[in-house]
C-alpha cells in the first residue's frame, strides 16, 4: 500500500469507509495533522486510535487512545497531543498511557460535579437538562484536559442556532464555567476553559403579569379546572409568589399556619426565605391539610414524592381564559409570570422596591442590605393588600376567590 493511502488528514467520513485489515494483519493510518497519530484497523474492521512514539535511546512504544467511532478525530487529536506532551516532560509511554485511562471524561465529571455539588442546588434538576440537552452531545466523551474554549463555544452556538433565548444560552454558559471550576478546584485540570466564553447579544428582560381585566377570565377558568391539585397549585403559585421549584416541593414541616409563614429552607439564589401567606393562601393550605399533612402539600408519584411538572395544567387555564400561553407567544403568559404578577400588583398599590424583593427573595447587591433588615410584617401587609387588589380586579372577595379555585375535593 503506497504512503499516500495510509498518510492523509483524517476525517469522519475518510476513517468510516477504510476497509478491513487483511487476514492475519492490522492496517495502520498515520494522520497528517498530529504527528504520531495512528489509526489501527483489524481484520474484523475495529478502529482504534494510538499514538505511536520511538523513544531516544528505547524501543517504538504505542499508548491506545480510544476506538473510533466512539472517540472522534478532534478528540483523538487533543488525546495525542496530551500524551505527546507527558513524554515530552519526562513520563515513560507506559506512566503517559495510565495517565490518560484515568483521566476523567466531562461525563465523568458532571457524575462527580452532581454528587460533590449539584444535587445540592435548589436549580440542580434545571442543571441536568441543561447538560443533557446542550453540553454532553459536544463534550461528554471528552477528556477534561482535552476541552476547549472552541468546544464550548460550538455547544453555545448549536443552542442559539435551535433558537433558545440569550437568557438560555447564558444558563449554559454559567453551568459549563462551574462545571469546569470546580475540575480546577477538584485537581483535574489547571485551568478553566469556559473563561473567556463570550455570549453576545442583550438579554430580554420579561415584564408581562396578569393584568386587571385578564384577572375574571382567570379566575373563572382556574375554577373550571379538573384537577383540584392543580388548582390549587396555581392559585398559591399566584399568592406566595414563589417560584414553579419551592411550590412543587412545599412541605408541611415548613408551613407554621397560625403565624401565616411558609419557611423555604433552600431557594434558587442559595438563600432561605419565609415567605407570608395571606389570608386567601392560608384558606387553601387549610383545605389541603387533612389530606395531605405531614408529607408533600402537593404530593406526586414520581421519585421525587411530589409534582414535577405543572406546565399542562398552566396551559390549559390559560387556554380557557383566552390569556396567549408561553415565551414565543405574542404577549404570552407563563408559569413564572404569576410570581412576577404578585410583585406587580405590589407595586400598583405602593409598595416599594426594599418590601417587593423581600416578598420575591429577590438578591442584588444594592439591596441586600437593606433587606436583611426588614421583618415580615411590611411585607405581609403589602402581599396582602396586592392581593387584595387583584381580587378586586377580578370582582371577587377573598372568600369568592378561594371558593372559585376550590371545591376542596382533593381526590384529584
Amino acid at each position: 500500500m503506497a504512503q499516500q493511502d495510509t498518510h492523509f488528514l483524517f476525517g469522519k467520513e475518510r476513517l468510516e469507509a477504510l476497509p478491513d485489515a487483511d487476514p492475519g494483519k492490522r492496517a495502520t493510518y498515520h494522520d497528517t495533522k498530529t504527528k504520531g497519530l495512528q489509526l489501527r484497523v483489524t481484520p474484523a474492521g475495529a478502529k482504534t486510535f494510538c499514538v505511536f512514539r520511538r523513544i531516544k535511546g528505547g524501543q517504538p512504544e504505542r499508548v491506545t487512545l480510544g476506538k473510533f467511532p466512539q472517540m472522534p478525530v478532534e478528540e483523538a487529536r487533543k488525546a495525542a497531543a496530551a500524551v505527546l506532551a507527558t513524554i515530552e516532560a519526562g513520563a515513560n509511554p507506559a506512566e503517559a498511557k495510565r495517565a490518560h485511562k484515568a483521566e476523567l471524561t466531562v461525563d465523568e465529571l458532571f457524575t462527580e460535579f452532581g454528587k460533590r455539588h449539584g444535587a445540592s442546588k435548589a436549580a440542580w434538576k434545571d442543571d441536568q437538562q441543561r447538560y443533557r440537552d446542550f453540553l454532553q452531545k459536544y463534550l461528554g466523551k471528552t477528556k477534561v484536559s482535552a476541552v476547549t474554549r472552541k468546544d464550548i463555544a460550538q455547544a453555545l452556538s448549536a443552542a442559539s442556532n435551535k433558537g433558545k433565548s440569550i437568557a438560555t444560552v447564558r444558563n449554559i454558559r454559567a453551568l459549563a464555567s462551574v462545571l469546569f471550576a470546580k475540575a480546577v478546584e477538584w485537581g483535574h485540570i489547571e485551568s478553566n476553559p469556559a473563561s473567556g466564553v463570550k455570549v453576545s447579544g442583550a438579554k430580554v428582560t420579561r415584564d408581562r403579569f396578569l393584568q386587571a381585566g385578564e384577572l375574571p377570565a382567570f379566575f373563572e377558568a382556574l375554577g373550571e379546572e379538573p384537577s383540584q391539585t392543580m388548582r390549587d397549585f396555581i392559585l398559591l403559585a399566584l399568592l406566595t409568589g414563589a417560584r414553579r421549584a419551592n411550590v412543587c416541593a412545599m412541605h408541611w414541616r415548613d408551613i407554621d399556619l397560625s403565624a401565616g409563614v411558609w419557611r423555604i429552607p433552600v431557594t434558587k439564589n442559595g438563600s432561605p426565605q419565609n415567605v407570608t401567606l395571606s389570608p386567601e393562601a392560608l384558606a387553601v393550605l387549610e383545605a389541603r391539610k387533612t389530606a395531605t399533612a405531614g408529607a408533600f402539600v402537593f404530593p406526586g408519584k414520581g421519585e421525587s414524592g411530589h409534582i414535577e411538572d405543572p406546565k399542562k395544567a398552566v396551559q390549559r387555564v390559560m387556554e380557557r381564559a383566552g390569556i396567549p400561553y408561553g415565551r414565543k407567544a405574542e404577549n404570552g403568559v407563563t408559569l413564572h409570570d404569576l410570581r412576577r404578577t404578585l410583585g406587580s400588583w405590589q407595586a400598583r398599590t405602593g409598595a416599594s422596591l426594599a418590601i417587593i424583593g423581600k416578598s420575591l427573595n429577590h438578591k442584588s447587591q444594592q439591596a441586600t442590605a437593606i433587606y436583611a433588615r426588614l421583618d415580615l410584617d411590611p411585607v405581609r401587609q403589602a402581599v396582602n393588600t396586592a392581593t387584595a387588589a387583584m381580587m378586586e380586579a377580578a370582582g371577587l372577595n377573598a372568600t369568592e376567590a378561594v371558593d372559585t379555585a376550590q371545591s376542596h375535593d382533593l381526590s384529584k
